[in-house]
């Protein structure tokens, strides 16, 4: 089977900042992208150059750190906007410019007051006014998810003969479940005459917590590039988890593939989680401190004869290090039994029902019993009589 490969474009500085309380300094977005450099991705979006003087900085700095992804900045769809973008953008290798518009029905009354006719005007005018100045140019269809198909797909042709090359078709809110999103991907690129000139990419939020299995659809669809941020961050529910979105490419048989390299997610999700000082959820997929952690006796027993039984991912492959068997009341013996081993804690073997049942009294205390809790425990045991 002949695979297609995916661009993934991070946009963790951008759209992930976005998320309150999770504005970056200078120092961590270097590091970040310098980070997402290593990873592999293929485009990393920088900020959005007009909207204040730090962005602007930050995206020049990006610029020039970063030699073999490409470096985007996001702009509205004005000549201010695209010009300061293109200007933050004059030291990157392979700049690129995002500029958009809302293409909803909502979007189009509610937030511009205006029509569908003067919106695919001003799309066409900007995106030819960028194409002149940057020879890339990305358009997005702000709210594509909740937008009139056949409405979408004369926008995209209208922008693609404007001169984009990649659209971008964002789920803004959402909205949409996978089978949806994936008729309406399915739908733009068969309904495009001139879609032979351009790629779609996906951009999906998580407000009903389907964003990575929306991108996924649509890729599946035919998008060519996926857009999602470091453990899911963003505004609201946040984005489409890059990690989550690679983990999948990497470990399921599709035909799509990404050459992002796995191993540096781990410490990736650490360093965005402490810069943005906004906490991982513990059982949060490929990153949680729960992700690759059992607690169940008769999931403990499977991972201790082969990890396989009850992991789909290894998690040597994200830079993880294997967390230790947590030990509760819903435990079993061979997780106990393999802690005593790990701790040199020795004993007999007639003497280890005992133990385990004093164990199973503490851990009914307790919601985890640590190393320290199981040392005392058989450390008082053991001057017992038997």
């Amino acid at each position: 089977m002949n695979k297609k490969k995916i661009d993934i474009f991070d946009t963790t500085l951008r759209d992930g900042e976005q998320g309150p309380g999770c504005l970056l300094t200078l120092q961590s977005k270097l590091e970040i992208a310098e980070q997402l450099e290593f990873l592999g991705v293929d485009i990393i979006e920088a900020g959005f150059p007009v909207s204040s003087p730090a962005d602007f900085k930050a995206v020049q700095e990006v610029s020039k750190l970063i030699k073999n992804a490409k470096v985007c900045a996001l702009s509205r769809a004005r000549e201010l906007d695209i010009d300061t973008a293109v200007n933050a953008l004059k030291n990157a290798v392979c700049p690129r410019v995002q500029l958009g518009i809302g293409t909803s029905d909502i979007h189009i009354k509610n937030k511009f007051n205006s029509t569908r006719d003067d919106i695919l005007a001003v799309a066409f005018k900007m995106v030819r006014y960028a194409s002149n100045k940057i020879e890339e140019v990305q358009f997005f269809a702000e709210d594509a998810g909740r937008a009139d198909n056949l409405f979408l797909a004369k926008m995209v042709e209208n922008v693609i003969e404007a001169g984009a090359t990649i659209v971008n078709l964002p789920d803004t809110n959402g909205f949409c479940t996978p089978f949806e999103y994936y008729e309406k991907i399915k739908f733009v690129i068969e309904n495009v005459s001139n879609m032979h000139k351009a790629k779609i990419s996906v951009h999906c939020h998580n407000d009903l917590g389907m964003a990575t299995a929306n991108t996924i659809a649509g890729l599946l669809a035919g998008a060519s590039q996926a857009e999602g941020t470091i453990n899911g961050v963003g505004e609201r529910a946040g984005n489409a988890a890059l990690e989550e979105i690679v983990m999948t490419l990497i470990i399921k048989d599709l035909p799509i593939f990404t050459t992002v390299d796995p191993r540096y997610i781990s410490k990736l999700s650490k360093m965005v989680e402490i810069a943005m000082s906004n906490p991982v959820q513990a059982n949060k997929a490929i990153v949680g401190r729960n992700a690759f952690a059992h607690s169940s006796g008769i999931h403990q027993d499977g991972v201790l004869k082969d990890r396989s039984n009850y992991e789909i991912i290894d998690p040597a492959m994200i830079g993880f290090e294997l967390p230790d068997l947590i030990l509760t009341a819903r435990s079993g013996r061979a997780a106990l039994r393999h802690r005593m081993e790990i701790l040199d804690i020795q004993f007999q073997e007639n003497e280890f029902e005992q133990y385990y049942a004093y164990f199973l009294q503490v851990a009914d205390t307790k919601s985890i019993v640590a190393d320290s809790d199981l040392i005392d425990l058989c450390k008082s045991r053991s001057r017992k009589v038997f």
